[in-house]
C-alpha cells in the first residue's frame, strides 16, 4: 500500500476509534437515570424491617402506567376521589409537611412556575399533595401547611390511612419508607411532579430541580395542545 494510501487508512481507523468512543458515551448518558432509579428500588426493597410501596408494572402498550384511582381525605375534612379533579389538570406531588427541605422546595417551584402563567390559565390547574406520612400529616396539620403563602394560593393536602395512603402511592409508581425512629422521624421518597391532563391521565412529569420557567413551559404548551389558551 502507498504511503498516501497509509495515512488515509490510519486517519480512518482514528475516526471509527472516535466515533465508537463517542457513541458509548452517549449510551451511557442516557443509561445512567435508569440505572439510578433501578438501584433506588433496589436498595430500597433490600431495607429489612421497612414498609417500601414498590412501583406497578409498566403497560407494554407503551402508555406510561402512572396514575389511577383514590380515595383520600382533603385538608378540609372531606373525602375525595380522583374523579372528583376531572376537569382540571393535577399536578401531583407526593411528600410530607414534616419535610425540612425537597417538599417545601417543591412546592416553591409549582407556586413560581403557576405564577409564570396568566390568571386565566392558572384556573386550568389544580395542584395536590398527597402526604406518605399519615401517621402525623392529619386533616388539621395539611390544613395549616397547604396554607403557607409559599405554596401556590389552591393547593390541596391529601392524606388518609395508611392504606389509602398506599393505595394511591402505588397508582402513581411512588416509593417510600419510614427513616429513623422516635417522633422525629423522616420519609425518604421519591420527589416527583406529576403532571396529569384533565381526565387524569399521565401526561408528564417534572423531576425534582426543575426550574420554574421549564415548568411554567410545559403547562403553556399542554394548554395549546389542548386548546385551552
Amino acid at each position: 500500500m502507498s504511503e498516501n494510501g497509509d495515512k488515509q487508512g490510519s486517519a480512518l481507523g482514528r475516526l471509527l476509534r472516535g466515533m465508537a468512543r463517542e457513541r458509548a458515551w452517549v449510551l451511557l448518558v442516557l443509561a445512567a437515570p435508569m440505572v439510578m432509579m433501578l438501584t433506588f428500588f433496589t436498595l430500597m426493597a433490600m431495607e429489612s424491617g421497612d414498609t417500601v410501596n414498590r412501583p406497578a408494572p409498566v403497560r407494554v402498550s407503551g402508555e406510561a402506567d402512572i396514575g389511577g384511582p383514590f380515595t383520600l381525605v382533603n385538608h378540609l375534612g372531606e373525602t375525595v376521589t380522583d374523579e372528583d379533579f376531572r376537569g382540571k389538570a393535577m399536578l401531583v406531588y407526593f411528600g410530607f409537611t414534616y419535610c425540612p427541605d425537597v417538599c417545601p422546595f417543591s412546592m416553591q417551584i409549582m407556586d413560581l412556575a403557576l405564577e409564570r402563567l396568566s390568571e386565566e390559565e392558572r384556573a386550568y390547574f389544580q395542584p395536590i399533595l398527597i402526604s406518605i406520612d399519615p401517621e402525623r400529616d392529619t386533616v388539621e396539620q395539611m390544613a395549616q401547611y397547604v396554607s403557607s403563602p409559599a405554596f401556590p394560593d389552591n393547593l390541596i393536602g391529601l392524606t388518609g390511612t395508611q392504606e389509602q395512603v398506599a393505595a394511591a402511592a402505588a397508582e402513581y409508581r411512588v416509593a417510600y419508607r419510614r427513616s429513623g425512629e422516635g417522633d422525629d422521624y423522616l420519609m425518604d421518597h421519591s420527589s416527583i411532579i406529576y403532571f396529569m391532563d384533565f381526565e387524569g391521565k399521565f401526561y408528564n412529569i417534572f423531576a425534582h430541580g426543575t426550574d420554574p420557567e421549564t415548568v411554567a413551559r410545559g403547562l403553556q404548551d399542554f394548554l395549546e395542545e389542548e386548546g385551552a389558551s
